[in-house]
């Protein structure tokens, strides 16, 4: 069965987490993915661990776990680009790609011929995308962008942590690098957008994302509601800013999230937790009224929700259709049955550890289905496959450039 990019090249001049996610996405939709390192060093998340997988015989390989969440499908070719014959072999890759991704500093590409003006040059398909900190033009286009000042900067950590007057308070980043990954799948869907864009006229472009565009395009209905009124919104925990009761409660022997997200829904809980009188009170009966009256309702609900274990409480909430759910950690979610059932995690062979699991893509077509079927290459594992195969080098040839380290 064909996937959907089948017969497209991506050259990856990415690394860390924003394009990799990126590129990773376009692999599992079936496009070649040429992914450059540099040789002797690769992807700076090789060396994030521990974890770090482990071979056939238990011992650490040299690639954490962290390179295998964003490099599946890949194929990886050792080119050393700060060189002229580098530069120069980069480039014919370019010539027989239909993509180019690259996160570098914004001009840095121009010195070695492989920015989009150098490189759409007789290939005026070239779709071209690039990731930085803070796009291509503006007053902070030469900074550095890391997701962490990201999420600060751009207004993420304004909203994210327990509220300034309690235990606790104060600004929280997330706990996975939601800059990074936004402005990946924002790259992924444009440069679709933009292969497209050439079926249809023969054009190719030039992309130009921003870690701290997506992630002001990110805060959406918190943006929005600014926008609207002008109020700063402020931390909630884990609270909602918008509706009440959505949050995390304590009961007798853990945590349960409740959601209610109407007033029906608000009914049948208070059905359940056995406080009727709430739902018919004109202090709680809608919900910009529960919004209003927020403390003494949440206070009310907390110390009812108290009382019994949190097993109880879901199974009475979820068989009244009040949306409700525990507080998994990584263990409980991938032995969760519906988790299980929907096969999110994918078993790949690896040249060094013989296999290993991955999260498995989470897009299900019915026609065109995403693929997980390659491991996480190793440092170099493609080179003489995509140089000897694609651009024709003799082996005599990758040889002597393998001698003088240039691949």
């Amino acid at each position: 069965m064909r996937q959907i990019l089948e017969g497209i090249r991506v050259l990856d001049l990415t690394r860390v987490l924003a394009g990799p996610w990126a590129t990773q996405n376009l692999a599992d939709l079936g496009a070649e993915v040429i992914k450059i390192e540099r040789p002797g060093q690769g992807d700076d998340t090789r060396k994030w661990g521990p974890p770090f997988v482990r071979d056939r015989e238990g011992r650490d390989t040299p690639d954490a776990a962290y390179f295998m969440a964003a490099n599946r499908g890949k194929k990886s070719v050792t080119l050393d680009i700060a060189g002229a014959e580098g530069q120069a072999l980069a480039r014919r890759l370019a010539a027989e790609s239909d993509v180019v991704v690259e996160n570098f500093k914004v001009g840095d590409l121009a010195r070695y011929g492989l920015d989009y003006a150098g490189l759409r040059q007789g290939h005026e398909g070239l779709v071209y995308c690039s990731i930085t900190g803070f796009g291509q033009d503006g007053p902070y286009r030469d900074r550095p962008g890391y997701d962490f000042m990201i999420q600060g900067l751009g207004g993420l950590m304004s909203v994210t942590g327990e509220r300034d007057d309690l235990p606790g308070g104060g600004p929280q980043k997330v706990g996975v690098a939601v800059a990074d990954l936004f402005t990946g799948m924002y790259a992924t869907s444009a440069i679709v957008a933009a292969l497209f864009h050439r079926e249809r006229t023969g054009e190719g472009q030039h992309i130009d994302l921003a870690l701290l565009d997506a992630q002001v395009a990110m805060l959406a209905n918190l943006s929005a509601a600014y926008l609207a009124s002008g109020r700063v919104p402020g931390r909630m925990g884990n609270a909602h800013q918008a509706i009440v009761p959505y949050q995390v409660f304590r009961a007798a022997d853990g945590f349960l999230i409740v959601a209610v997200g109407n007033d029906g829904q608000f009914a049948r809980f208070c059905e359940v937790a056995g406080l009727e009188a709430l739902a018919a009170d004109p202090r709680y009966a809608t919900n910009p009224a529960r919004v209003a009256h927020r403390d003494e309702l949440v206070a009310v609900i907390a110390g009812r929700l108290a009382t019994r274990p949190a097993a109880e409480w879901l199974a009475a909430l979820e068989a009244a259709q009040v949306p409700c759910g525990p507080i998994n950690d990584l263990a409980q979610v991938f032995a969760d049955p519906q988790v299980s059932h929907r096969g999110m995690v994918a078993t790949l062979l690896h040249a060094a550890a013989g296999e290993v699991r991955v999260v498995a893509n989470p897009v299900r077509f019915s026609a065109t289905p995403a693929r997980s079927d390659r491991a996480p290459p190793r440092l170099g594992e493609h080179t003489d496959e995509v140089l000897g195969g694609l651009l024709g080098l003799p082996a005599a040839v990758l040889e002597d450039l393998k001698g003088r380290r240039v691949i």
